[in-house]
């Protein structure tokens, strides 16, 4: 005579198989190295210049490279927010087939600059942090955070969500986007560095 699992042993079974999914060592080593190559590509890029060259605008409705880095800073707290809030919701693996990209279409799209996009005013550089030097700790600090983090959670970040204008990313790719999203930004700096205007120091 067959045995069947009954009703409920098979749910047990499905919410510790569906539901208790952690991050692969792969997975931890590409959110970790992607996250620090991008700090370390801003950091390269902003060592050494003056407050002129911070502060240089191509145009008076561009953003100077300290503006830009002030963008990444709230930038940095806003998907750590959404990170934070998405995991206070039970995961729910029935929400996979809304995530569209995979892993590596979400850094290659976001980190490109050929497609340009309206920065919403709640993300627009005010000065919030105080000074640049006290703006970039603060994203040094917060950005750390996000590297360790990524390296030791165990928490679900495939089975949970952030909603974005492009479309569903799952919580690990918020921490793919948040790198492409810098490196996308110091791709900026870079372009202002190369106007012909630019303060030689």
């Amino acid at each position: 005579m067959k045995k069947f699992l009954s009703p409920l042993v098979l749910l047990v079974f499905l919410s510790f198989t569906n539901y208790d999914t952690q991050l692969t060592d792969e997975e931890r080593k590409l959110g970790a190295n992607e996250l620090s190559k991008s700090e370390k590509f801003l950091l390269k890029t902003v060592k050494g210049l003056s407050d002129e060259q911070l502060n240089f605008k191509s145009s008076p409705e561009s953003w100077s490279i300290a503006n830009c880095v002030e963008h990444l800073t709230i930038s940095e707290n806003a998907f750590d927010m959404m990170v934070k809030g998405a995991l206070e919701s039970p995961a729910d693996p029935s929400k996979r087939s809304e995530v569209k990209m995979t892993d590596e279409q979400i850094v290659a799209m976001i980190s490109s600059r050929e497609k340009k996009v309206k920065t919403p005013e709640s993300f627009e550089p005010s000065g919030k942090f105080g000074t640049y030097e006290e703006t970039l700790d603060v994203f040094k600090t917060k950005r750390k955070e996000h590297i360790n983090y990524i390296k030791t959670t165990k928490d679900d970040l495939r089975n949970h969500y952030g909603s974005f204008p492009f479309g569903t990313l799952d919580t690990y790719q918020v921490f793919l986007f948040m790198s492409g999203h810098t490196e996308r930004h110091v791709k900026q700096m870079e372009a202002v560095m190369a106007d012909p205007n630019f303060p030689k120091e």
